[in-house]
């Protein structure tokens, strides 16, 4: 394991070290006319005259401008230079975090941005997605004017270096005029604020300096800025976005809108350099970064170029002599405020300096996405860390940060505008696509061949064995079959919907084939690795490795494979220089599986991804009866064929006639009537975010505190969720009202050693929970009983992040799953520190248990794995929805159809309101269109809010006052189906309280 390797280069920067190619480098692009700008002239238009003219170019650009950019579609480019919209302007916020700091807030970015444009033909700016919160995320272009015919040379170029890179690689013309894509982001983490600002002074900078200073970096460079990626953080003092994930965790989830934004623009500027500034790590901080290095990278490409740009901007900076800035020293570690010798004359750079811990193994970083385009990249880290209260920053500290970006924006500038070094980084770019699209095995780059690579070499002389690339043995192509041996259909149309967004190209057999001995039918979708974007296909699909001797730590996550923890069956099939397995035809979207019979009767579907439970969850918000059948499937009745078929359409399901064999099923003693359920959860965000991904919306968020305060919250809840500590005090009115509903049948779930400690503590379990070491994640093997739980479309791998078993299980406790008694970890990072806390000692024991009370009927459940980890395991998140299935109070049944004797129900709702917090309710009941009886279920927002008995007495009215709160209510009325006469269910009525 290495130590610090500063003092083994030179400290120095030696350019004259690169490589000089063939060529004469980036010469300018001819002069284009500038594209006119919007005109804010005063005035109305042409408000009353009788012939409008035709618009403006100009005109066009500012409408386009207004409409809604949304986060995740493709980024349409400009289609010339400069592009100048009028941006959306915000009102200011009344306590902006920014200004704490006397930074700009996000309302200020819009107006500068449009006085920029206003001055100066150089800048352009255009919306590439909205927030959370619907702030624009802006994308600021700065380069030379080029005309029409111009950007669409570079267009053709940019897409020919991806899609024929063997032609790119011989284009003399290409290598010569291709201006270089250069990225710089910010503020990814919002609380991370002084990017935005110093990208903001250098966008002013290189917008207004006279053409002497900047016109060369102009004509030879596209500069592209991302000044905020959260500007909702960043108002908020928040390093999550407004939902509370990390986005700098979320590049391959995409949960947030945030993240789908960047990883379209990445697809769109498809950069040669990209950097994205954050803070703080009290010593400026730049990448490349320290192993074990993504084992997917063609890093021979990314490296020689990246670690001699940050031996530049760590010789500016220091020469910069920045006020308030600090150093490093390479021989002690110590961060020190001046440089007094060769050892303090430093920054920080993780791959010299760092031998554990700061990682660019996993893709969820914005830096480590990004290279996968063939990009060298950086995380910046500025150095002050945060110095006011609230999570805040001082002004004082922000000015020397923002100085130091600035330096570090213009070092980075300055490197990349040299012709040779930028001819260099096309070439290795090109080079990372052409060995894609020839599906040429993949190469690790180790100790034994990082002599024969060409380009700087500063970084040779540090390399060791730690940094060695795992080999990484491409198939031919990853298939995702349909049909019978498909787990879950819907599971395996996310999983293409999620490639097709990561731009990894997809198609589907044209005709049934069979590879090694397995006959895939057509239609199945195949991942050929001869593409491109190979190495992120193959990082998102493949297992990955089992590194925990690698290095001691990990900064985050060690495996994440799409194959493995998102619910689809997904086959590694053949080897890269194999013949392609068939024809194929490309598709651009999954294909749609929405499927109704074409007459009534009662309908089945299988509930096994992700969207079958947000389907079913639709259902019985909706008030309709469900059963699931013993092997995981669930029959709706006749009666509401139209509810299921409208479910099926809207999510894009199967839904097929009842067999006779699952009607038989509906009486059996393992059928479940299910209920919609309300879940109270003691957890964070990821349970949050997961149980509403599943389709359960009537959540109520619980901790220790809010029940002392408020016992009475409980009195909602159908299944309690525990994740987080949970220990109210004996003889506290919280420990009661969680006590009672326990012995009153209620039903206790949850994950971690959390959940556990939980359901011992209020008598639904004993045993012991056992905690694998903190930093341990990864893949693991599970293995599931017969007629478990979660035996119905049972899943064979899960995620942990840590791993949980338990041991010493008390009678009534019983094992639903557990770790393989073989090899339980497969990959990632998992080192034993104790007896107790590896894998071996997980091996073979329970990772899910469960309980069922004799007396009160109360059921528990708790997963040692991490099934909501940051929503990205989709195959955990439909094993946690199959227990709350499980663990649900009964609901109505679906009975089998018999000859119909019964009349047809009708019911009808009407509300008005009473005072700010009442309303007067009239149900009616027709039966054959005459007054009739029955039971009806009052909901509001889906939760049962009142039961009402009409009986023949009533003549099929009934008139009750409810106390609904004030507030927007939207109730409907629900009569039971009953021997007398069918369910029915009356029109919402939506009504306004207060």
């Amino acid at each position: 394991m290495r130590t610090s390797r500063a003092l083994v280069a030179p400290l120095g920067l030696a350019l004259a070290a690169t490589t000089a190619l063939a060529g004469s480098g980036l010469p300018a692009a001819a002069d284009p006319t500038s594209a006119p700008r919007f005109d804010e002239s005063s005035g109305r238009g042409a408000g009353t005259v009788n012939r409008v003219e035709e618009p403006t170019k100009a005109q066009v650009v500012a409408r386009a401008a207004g409409e809604t950019a949304v986060s995740g579609d493709p980024v349409a480019m400009p289609t010339s230079y400069p592009y100048q919209p009028a941006l959306r302007l915000y009102r200011d916020n009344p306590d902006d975090a920014a200004h704490t700091a006397e930074l700009m807030g996000h309302p200020e970015i819009a107006p500068k941005l449009m006085e920029l444009m206003a001055s100066s033909d150089r800048v352009s700016a255009q919306v590439v997605g909205q927030s959370t919160e619907g702030r624009d995320l802006y994308l600021v272009t700065v380069t030379a004017p080029e005309r029409e015919q111009d950007t669409a040379q570079q267009t053709a170029w940019r897409e020919k270096i991806k899609n024929d890179p063997a032609a790119a690689a011989a284009d003399s013309e290409l290598l010569a005029q291709y201006k270089t894509p250069i990225w710089m982001s910010n503020n990814i983490h919002g609380n991370e604020w002084e990017g935005t600002d110093a990208s903001m002074q250098y966008i002013e900078w290189l917008a207004t300096a006279p053409m002497s200073e900047v016109g060369s970096i102009l004509r030879n460079n596209r500069l592209y800025f991302s000044p905020s990626l959260n500007p909702d953080g960043r108002t908020d003092a928040t390093r999550a976005t407004a939902i509370g994930l990390d986005p700098n965790r979320d590049l391959i989830t995409n949960q947030t809108p945030e993240t789908k934004s960047f990883i379209r623009t990445a697809q769109a500027i498809q950069a040669i350099y990209a950097a994205d500034f954050h803070g703080y790590t009290r010593v400026l901080q730049i990448e490349p970064a320290g192993p074990p290095h993504g084992s997917n990278y063609e890093f021979d490409q990314i490296l020689p170029h990246n670690y001699a740009l940050a031996l530049k901007v760590e010789q500016d900076v220091v020469d910069a002599a920045i006020p308030g800035n600090t150093y490093r020293n390479v021989e002690t570690g110590a961060i020190v405020d001046a440089v007094t010798d060769e050892a303090t004359g430093h920054i920080k750079i993780p791959y010299r300096d760092t031998p554990s811990g700061w990682d660019d193994f996993p893709p969820i970083f914005t830096a480590q996405y990004a290279a996968f385009y063939g990009a060298a990249t950086t995380t910046v880290e500025l150095p002050l860390t945060r110095g006011a209260s609230g999570g805040r920053q001082t002004p004082e500290r922000a000015e020397v940060n923002t100085a130091v970006a600035y330096q570090t924006l213009e070092s980075m500038v300055d490197y990349l505008n040299d012709p040779v070094a930028a001819r260099e980084m096309l070439e290795g770019q090109i080079e990372t696509f052409r060995r894609g699209v020839a599906g040429e095995p993949k190469v690790a780059l180790t100790s034994e061949n990082i002599a024969d690579v060409p380009g700087p070499d500063q970084w040779k002389a540090l390399w060791d064995v730690a940094d060695d690339q795992e080999p990484v043995s491409l198939p031919r192509a990853y298939v995702i079959p349909v049909g019978d041996d498909q787990r879950s259909a819907s599971d395996a149309t996310s999983l293409v919907e999620q490639l097709l967004l990561h731009e990894i190209e997809v198609g589907t057999l044209d005709a049934d084939t069979t590879v090694g001995g397995t006959t895939y039918p057509a239609g199945s979708y195949v991942v050929d690795m001869h593409q491109p974007l190979r190495g992120l296909a193959n990082s998102l699909l493949d297992l990955g490795d089992d590194i925990s001797e690698k290095v001691p730590t990990m900064y985050d996550v060690s495996a994440w494979s799409y194959s493995y923890l998102w619910g689809a069956s997904v086959d590694k099939v053949g080897s890269v220089t194999d013949a392609a397995l068939g024809a194929t035809t490309p598709v651009g979207a999954a294909t749609d599986l929405t499927s109704v019979p074409s007459t009534l009767s009662h309908t089945t579907f299988d509930v096994a991804g992700v969207v079958d439970f947000r389907a079913l969850n639709s259902l019985l918000e909706d008030s309709v009866p469900v059963s699931m059948l013993a092997d995981g499937s669930v029959v709706v009745g006749v009666d509401d064929f139209d509810a299921a078929a409208a479910v099926a359409r809207e999510h894009g399901i199967v839904l097929e006639a009842a067999t006779a064999e699952d009607l038989d099923a509906l009486d059996d003693e393992t059928t479940a009537a299910l209920s919609d359920l309300t879940i109270g959860y003691v957890g964070s965000q990821d349970d949050k975010l997961s149980l509403t991904e599943l389709g359960f919306d009537d959540l109520v968020q619980l901790s220790t505190g809010t029940l002392e305060a408020d016992p009475s919250l409980m009195d909602d809840v159908d299944v309690l969720w525990v994740a987080s500590t949970f220990n109210p005090a004996e003889g506290s009115a919280a420990r009661a009202a969680v006590q009672a509903f326990v012995d009153e049948g209620g039903a206790l779930l949850g994950r971690t050693n959390r959940g556990f400690e939980a359901a011992v503590s209020f008598g639904l379990m004993q045993g012991e929970v056992v905690s694998g070491s903190s930093r341990g994640n990864g893949i693991v093997a599970v293995d599931t009983a017969e007629g478990s739980v979660l035996a119905p479309y049972a899943q064979d791998h899960a995620f942990i992040y840590p791993a949980y078993h338990f041991t010493g299980l008390g009678e009534g406790v019983t094992v639903e799953q557990t770790y393989d008694a073989e090899k339980p970890f497969l990959a990632g990072h998992w080192r034993a520190s104790n007896a107790t806390d590896g894998p071996e000692a997980a091996a073979g024991n329970a990772s899910v248990v469960s309980s069922v009370d004799e007396a009160t009927g109360a059921k528990s459940l708790v997963f040692g794995t991490s099934v909501f980890f940051r929503t990205h395991p989709k195959g955990g998140l439909s094993q946690a929805a199959r227990a709350l299935m499980w663990a649900a109070p009964a609901g109505e049944a679906v009975v089998a159809p018999e000859e119909e004797t019964r009349g047809t129900s009708t019911t009808t709702l009407e509300a008005e309101a009473k005072n700010k917090r009442k309303a007067v309710v009239t149900v009616t009941v027709e039966v054959d269109d005459e007054p009739g009886t029955g039971t009806v279920l009052v909901k509001d927002k889906g939760t049962k809010v009142e039961v009402l008995e009409i009986t023949e007495g009533d003549d099929g009215t009934v008139t009750v006052t409810l106390k609904l709160g004030t507030g927007r209510h939207k109730l409907k009325a629900v009569r039971k189906g009953d021997d007398v006469a069918t369910r029915s269910v009356s029109a919402p009525v939506v009504l306004r309280l207060g």
